[in-house]
């Protein structure tokens, strides 16, 4: 005798007992529309800026022809200011949110330093990504580890980034620019120009380890863990998949 079951999938293309047996799939909200749109716009904005800021310390062969018959450089320097610009009023709006969204968009500018509890978690996403444990743990938002590499990689080294930078920008803008009142002083608390431009690519080169390890843990998660990464930031629910 043929089971009902077997029947219904036959007759609608559906397999009634795999949907009843399948496990429970539960969504939270996290991520509000403001932040997911910052997240993709700001994530352009680095890309950018590492391209260009490469060819910036090491431009290309010299050009054909006439000087006057070619601005590529002066393109390069256009999109990389032009970026900086975005990344930094970006990171102001990011930072206001923080006080008017929901508690998981302050997640990126505070860190539980002094608790316990979150070491022994940061310990335990030690173990996950080390191939060590087998399951991690669950999180609404960003796990521990997550927590504080964005904190310390991502915040503080934007940070970072933003200040030399405009202090860089400030002195090709001379004396009385807006850039140079505001950052003058980065130069010589660095000691001289070349200096903030050596700890400038420096921070670069950090920015983009900081990147390739996000994807590469992002994109591992959604593949190994029990939750949702990346869909998350398209959609803004965090999806546990047992």
């Amino acid at each position: 005798m043929t089971p009902a079951s077997t029947v219904a999938a036959d007759a609608t293309g559906v397999d009634e007992a795999a949907v009843s047996h399948a496990p429970a799939v539960r969504s939270v909200y996290v991520y509000e529309a403001p932040v997911r749109i910052w997240h993709w716009i700001n994530a352009l904005a680095i890309v950018v800026l590492c391209v260009t800021g490469y060819f910036i310390g090491s431009p290309l062969p010299t050009m054909p022809g006439e000087a006057s018959a070619h601005f590529l450089m002066g393109y390069i320097r256009f999109a990389h200011f032009a970026s900086g610009y975005v990344l930094a009023v970006g990171l102001v709006g990011r930072l206001y949110w923080a006080f008017v969204g929901n508690h998981h968009a302050r997640e990126l500018f505070t860190l539980p330093v002094f608790s316990a509890a979150y070491w022994r978690e940061v310990l335990s996403m030690l173990k996950w990504y080390g191939f060590i444990s087998k399951r991690p743990n669950r999180y609404v938002g960003h796990n521990p580890l997550a927590r504080a590499a964005m904190f310390s990689m991502y915040f503080l080294g934007t940070l970072f980034m933003i200040v030399t930078g405009f202090a860089m920008y400030g002195e090709g803008a001379q004396a009385g620019s807006w850039a140079n009142r505001l950052f003058g002083w980065v130069i010589p608390l660095f000691g001289q120009s070349q200096d903030v431009h050596t700890w400038h690519h420096l921070g670069m080169w950090a920015m983009v380890c900081f990147i390739m390890l996000h994807v590469y843990a992002a994109i591992r998660e959604d593949i190994m863990g029990r939750q949702s990464i990346v869909s998350t930031m398209i959609s803004g629910y965090r999806t546990f998949k047992d």
